[in-house]
């Protein structure tokens, strides 16, 4: 890569750190190697040094690479991007989920009390205003009327939708308040999403390695799933997308843009543009599970694939339980022109979400400064997950790769490939009180059976870092 024709300064050291990332994303340098120096960098481009030293610097910064004293830059063992593993067939066979049965073991199991818990899928509850919130539950219930319980019926409650409504047209999405269904949490508006546009036998195409609930929906529905590889900087392989609607007849796609959940990728604009084009090109609805929108560690809020939807396809699916008001089960779909279909699912099935927590959250939305809490929530989950990341890197095997998210709180490590996580779930379990998330949780195979997910959303302190050396011996020990 030349970059002697290259004037800008800046330019010159944004391009510095693209290739050396490229390479390690690449595998060309390997964790524990030797980068070229600042003086060849130096001389093989026709730059200066300085220019060097500042990419490099940056790259340290960002936890791709680490200075010896006297020797040089080196790739570091654990932060840089993993290349997920995929079968030799990169899009898998159409096949039918049975996931139910392990997800259900799994999370049974982390249940028991005193767990330590690295396995669990959600934020640490001492993050959410739950005091604040139950003030608006005790001023919502002295005023609440009996003739609601019929009045906010779907699509739900009207000054709750207003306030969602404004939040989407601050950030320059044009929403009408009829398009947006209050569900009992993000998962039933996944569901009720999903049953508007299939029918059972169908085929829905999912990222891979994908969020359990995204197979447990797909099994429940008696549709089939075509499992796409996501990888964890940029989200899921349109081109493989594109390869798979060529060969099979795909009804819908499922897709988390922003820090999704096992991987912690997002989306570049420029994908989510792709993604869209080439779904509206082939008229498929799209189901976006947005639940960790709002997690995010930059200055700006990353933009939804709805924010480029001109053909209202995109069924937008968000909840509040990630966010603000875990337990309360309030989430909604921005439907469009499926809302009404949606509606009269919801009222078939669940009937409506739990009406005073519908108030309680609308509520709060317009008295309890949400963005204030929002702001002091993913500064704390920024610092967590720094904590997390250097005990990993501290002490998992040297093979070990994790991701490096831009937001959210999870954590996906790859480790050798000699382990099998589901059987490490049992032993951290039952001999050390520590729950994690298996890779086989992940996916219909085991091709990732030698992941793990962490959760990094609760307090870190001694014995959250004993608990990450814990997990690092027990890997170490299963290594043979």
């Amino acid at each position: 890569m030349d970059l002697s024709g290259v004037t800008n300064p800046l330019k010159r050291y944004q391009r510095v750190i693209t290739e050396i990332e490229n390479q390690i994303t690449q595998r060309i340098w390997l964790p524990g190697e030797r980068i070229p120096s600042i003086r060849a960098m130096s001389k093989q481009h026709g730059i200066s040094p300085m220019t060097v030293i500042r990419a490099y610097e940056q790259l340290e910064a960002d936890g791709l690479i680490h200075a010896k004293p006297k020797s040089g830059y080196f790739v570091s063992a654990h932060l840089n991007q993993i290349s997920v593993s995929q079968p030799d067939k990169l899009q898998t066979e159409n096949r039918s989920i049975a996931i139910n049965a392990h997800v259900f073991d799994v999370l049974s199991a982390c249940k028991k009390p005193n767990v330590i818990p690295f396995g669990s899928a959600f934020p640490d509850p001492e993050l959410l205003p739950l005091n604040a919130l139950g003030r608006a539950m005790g001023q919502v219930m002295k005023t609440m009327s009996p003739q609601m319980m019929l009045t906010e019926l779907p699509p739900g409650n009207m000054a709750l939708r207003r306030a969602i409504a404004k939040r989407y047209l601050r950030d320059g999405i044009d929403v009408s308040v009829d398009d947006i269904v209050i569900t009992s949490g993000a998962m039933e508006s996944l569901g009720l999403s999903l049953m508007a546009v299939t029918q059972p036998g169908d085929s829905v195409a999912i990222e891979s390695p994908a969020f359990y609930g995204v197979l447990q929906t797909i099994e429940r529905l008696k549709l089939k799933a075509i499992e796409i590889p996501t990888h964890p900087h940029d989200g899921i392989d349109v081109a493989q997308l594109q390869r798979a609607i060529e060969t099979h007849e795909v009804k819908a796609c499922w897709v988390m843009s922003s820090f999704q959940n096992p991987l912690g990728a997002s989306m570049p604009d420029e994908n989510k543009q792709r993604l869209i084009t080439l779904l509206n090109s082939h008229d498929i609805p799209l189901i976006e599970d947005d639940v960790y929108g709002e997690l995010y560690f930059s200055d700006e809020k990353p933009k939804p694939i709805k924010a480029f939807d001109q053909q209202d396809r995109v069924l937008h699916c968000c909840s509040f339980s990630k966010s603000l008001a875990m337990g309360f089960r309030v989430g909604w779909v921005v439907a469009g022109q499926y809302a009404q279909q949606v509606e009269r699912l919801q009222l078939m099935s669940t009937l409506s979400a739990a009406i005073p927590n519908q108030l309680a959250i609308a509520n709060y939305l317009q008295h309890g400064n949400y963005d204030t809490h929002l702001r002091r929530l993913r500064a704390e989950l920024e610092l967590r997950m720094t904590q997390t990341l250097a005990a990993i890197k501290q002490y998992f095997p040297e093979a070990s790769i994790v991701s490096k998210p831009s937001g959210g709180y999870f954590l996906w490590v790859e480790l050798p490939a000699v382990i099998n996580s589901a059987n490490l779930l049992p032993i951290l379990l039952e001999q050390h009180n520590i729950s994690i998330a298996p890779g086989t949780l992940f996916a219909s195979d085991d091709r990732f059976k030698h992941c793990i997910r962490l959760n990094c959303a609760y307090e870190w302190n001694s014995i959250a870092q004993q608990a990450i050396r814990t997990i690092a011996q027990v890997i170490k020990d299963n290594s043979h």
